[in-house]
């Protein structure tokens, strides 16, 4: 099926969940990751809950630390 993710259409697998996406991407930081599905934020706990649906418009944020000189 057709999803956007990060601003690129991406063709994943029907039935594929929060979850399983975050694994397939292969991000660097999973427990740092928010994720919004059609601007909606999806909670840590249901990521293996929510299925993503043709369409689904998916956004990962990742939050990074820092600091001045």
């Amino acid at each position: 099926m057709n999803i956007e993710l990060s601003g690129k259409k991406k063709v994943v697998a029907d039935g594929i969940t929060v979850a399983e996406l975050i694994v397939q991407e292969q991000l660097e930081t999973p427990k740092h990751v928010k994720v919004a599905v059609n601007d909606d934020f999806v909670e840590v706990d249901a990521f293996e809950k929510t299925v993503l649906q043709e369409g689904d418009v998916v956004e990962f944020l990742i939050f990074m630390g820092g600091g001045c000189r």
